[in-house]
């Protein structure tokens, strides 16, 4: 798209592309009346300015036909049905992707025609004809595996025909797809799969496809691999109501996949036209092909298909402006919406870091685990995985040697907390006063808080004055490891890793093994709350971790004023949901700032829509405008790119949890500590308002 007509609330200037799947009403054997269903739901589809309409296979004729596909007046028929379906498709936005038996040098085949704006683009044939169990197709139809670089002559005008066509949009970069039908997905070789190799970011499947017992989970199997496998959206479009029922029956099943996710599905068995709408992210898809080159190596050794596929340009008429975005988008990418799914995931999560905390135990040879605990959510969540390893090994929890060293600003809610947790769980418990060694420390330096403190004046909160307990505690820790044969364990999180929102070195971004390095603070809570939903420990422990779910989340490093506001995280680096939320789109798809300030602002711009997930507080159902979504991005991107990476370049071991990625050097992200950010501002400023 231009520069000059960029718009940021339309979603086409981020890449997307409207796709919908449509069941239209059919009889059989009837041109004429499919003719005028095909048209209405394309009429029905420009009303929701849909780019791409897709519809089952044959759907112009009818697909249960038998004999009747050999019958020179259907086919006629079907010849002038397109012509009506070309001519009424002129001022419509959608591109169609119809099904039609066509004749070509005295063979007829099972095709898939594109037509925009008045015009024919081309033909697909039909690779594969099953001819086994209910299905006869070779008896009517010729194959179309080996039909590259041909013509065919539709209603007198010559359109390309073969299976080596792949149709893009030059106006709209990423709005490229490919064609397979039905039988296509079944064969162990997808034609399909060549198409996304030569470029194209989505695959169609024109599908009739009879329904039986479980056929629908094969078909989302199919998709679901397909879409993955090809790194491309899939969208897929069965026969419904109105085929012939002889000896078969149909359900209109329509569902559009993306990158392996489900976007959307439609209602099965419905006896109305349906359409079924997809908003899909092709630079999402593009992003994940230049990192997967696994992909581009299967392009090499498939002979680079972009050389001899035939792109097949159009301008696309598409609606612009802001028209929304008929797109599901998850405001905490880390956490699942859908209730067993949730539970899947905490599952997972919790006993991967259980699993790797087992091993390190046992490589090293440790007779201890040596935690400070503060009582907020990540020193917790490491006591409970530590516990669980310890259980899983059938050592005492005595084993885990846990730490709470009140400093300044130390509430008392946060040290009851601290206590609860640490008698609850039932491991070797002691409290450490920090501060007079910080008081020692910050006189031995000449920092104006000792000099302050001592006259009694109003003392002095800088980074030093922070850095001095934070780096005591760590100090601490990693002295009574060694003194008790033990393993520090760290209790940061990916979140405050990618925020640089912690003390390096001598601090918490050290440890002997990072548990909590793969989890992002907004998983860590859900991950909590799975515990105690789960019955992993006791009915006390449960309430332990009840009450530091209900504590604001503060470094407690500065103490609080006068007014009694203690120092909040959130407010000095923004709000972990929208934090976490940059950072999955930026770490695990490295979209441009514009492209995340487009989801955040759609996910995040209205508390009462979408989703949540399950059992989520009412009272935390936060929303944002788009000024806060992007002053807070502005600062994210800046932390992640220019100032936190040499904090994360020098991180100790932990394991990866989630596949939205992690931050060792080791693994998911390597940077440059000294990279500056300017041209990830830049975007930001120019490409995003200050306002809705």
């Amino acid at each position: 798209m231009a520069r000059d007509t960029y718009d940021f609330f339309d979603m086409h200037s981020h890449g997307f592309v409207r796709i919908a799947t449509a069941t239209p009403r059919t009889r059989t054997a009837d041109v004429a009346y499919n003719v005028q269903g095909i048209i209405e739901q394309a009429q029905a589809a420009h009303e929701r300015h849909v780019d791409l309409l897709l519809y089952p296979e044959m759907c112009l004729s009818s697909y249960a036909l038998d004999d009747l596909h050999m019958q020179a007046a259907l086919i006629e028929a079907v010849e002038a049905g397109i012509e009506t379906i070309r001519a009424a498709s002129e001022g419509l936005t959608p591109v169609l992707v119809i099904g039609a038996p066509l004749r070509r040098n005295g063979r007829v085949y099972n095709c898939a025609l594109v037509i925009a704006q008045g015009e024919v683009l081309g033909a697909v044939p039909k690779s594969y004809l099953p001819n086994y169990r209910e299905f006869y197709e070779k008896r009517w139809f010729a194959r179309g595996n080996n039909c590259q670089d041909l013509w065919a002559v539709v209603n007198g005008a010559e359109v390309p025909f073969g299976t080596d066509l792949i149709f893009a949009a030059t106006n709209l970069p990423g709005f490229t797809f490919g064609i397979e039908i039905c039988e296509d997905y079944w064969s162990p070789i997808q034609p399909g799969t060549m198409a996304a190799l030569a470029g194209a970011t989505i695959l169609l499947n024109l599908s009739a496809s009879p329904i039986t017992i479980g056929k629908s989970d094969e078909r989302h199997l199919l998709c679901r691999a397909s879409s993955t496998r090809n790194i491309c959206a899939y969208a897929y479009s069965a026969s419904g109501f109105g085929e012939s029922t002889t000896d078969l029956s149909w359900d209109g099943q329509g569902m559009v996949y993306e990158l392996g996710d489900l976007m959307v599905e439609s209602v099965r068995f419905e006896l109305e036209p349906e359409l079924c709408l997809a908003d899909i992210d092709t630079r999402r898809v593009l992003n994940e092909r230049m990192r997967m080159g696994t992909f581009n190596d299967a392009a090499e050794d498939a002979g680079r298909p972009e050389d001899s596929f035939r792109t097949i340009a159009f301008e696309h008429g598409h609606c612009a402006g802001d028209i929304g975005l008929e797109r599901a988008i998850r405001r905490f990418p880390f956490v699942p919406n859908r209730l067993e799914k949730l539970h899947e995931d905490c599952y997972e999560a919790f006993n991967i870091q259980v699993d790797a905390l087992m091993r390190r135990m046992q490589a090293a040879a440790v007779k201890s685990l040596v935690i400070g605990i503060s009582g907020g959510l990540d020193s917790t969540h490491a006591l409970i995985v530590a516990a669980k390893a310890c259980d899983m090994l059938g050592l005492p929890r005595s084993t885990i040697r846990a730490y709470t060293m009140p400093g300044f600003a130390t509430s008392d809610g946060t040290k009851s907390n601290a206590w609860k947790l640490m008698e609850a769980f039932e491991v070797t418990a002691e409290e450490i006063d920090i501060k007079p060694a910080a008081r020692q420390m910050l006189e031995d330096i000449n920092h104006r808080f000792a000099a302050k403190d001592r006259k009694g004046g109003e003392p002095v909160h800088d980074v030093t004055f922070e850095n001095v307990q934070a780096g005591l505690r760590t100090d601490y820790l990693f002295r009574l490891a060694n003194h008790h044969q033990g393993l520090v364990i760290g209790t940061g999180d990916l979140s405050e890793l990618a925020l640089g929102w912690c003390t390096y070195g001598v601090g918490d971004q050290m440890s002997h093994y990072a548990v909590n390095a793969g989890v992002p603070k907004t998983l860590i809570q859900h991950l909590i709350r799975w515990t105690t939903r789960t019955d992993q420990f006791s009915a006390e422990c449960d309430a332990a971790l009840e009450e530091v779910l209900a504590t604001e989340i503060s470094p407690e490093l500065v103490p609080a004023d006068e007014a009694g506001n203690i120092q909040s995280t959130e407010s000095i680096i923004g709000p972990y949901e929208l934090n976490d939320f940059f950072l999955h789109h930026v770490l695990r798809w490295g979209q441009q700032p514009s492209h995340v300030a487009f989801l955040c602002w759609h996910a995040w711009k209205q508390a009462d829509a979408g989703l949540w997930p399950h059992n989520f507080p009412e009272a935390k159902k936060n929303q944002y405008d788009l000024a806060t979504i992007r002053g807070w991005l502005e600062k994210f991107l800046l932390r992640f790119v220019q100032f936190s990476q040499f904090k994360r370049s020098a991180l100790p071991n932990g394991p990866k949890v989630s596949a939205g990625g992690a931050l060792s050097p080791r693994g998911d992200w390597r940077a440059p500590s000294d990279a500056v950010a300017d041209v990830w501002l830049a975007e930001l400023r120019e490409k995003v308002p200050e306002g809705d």
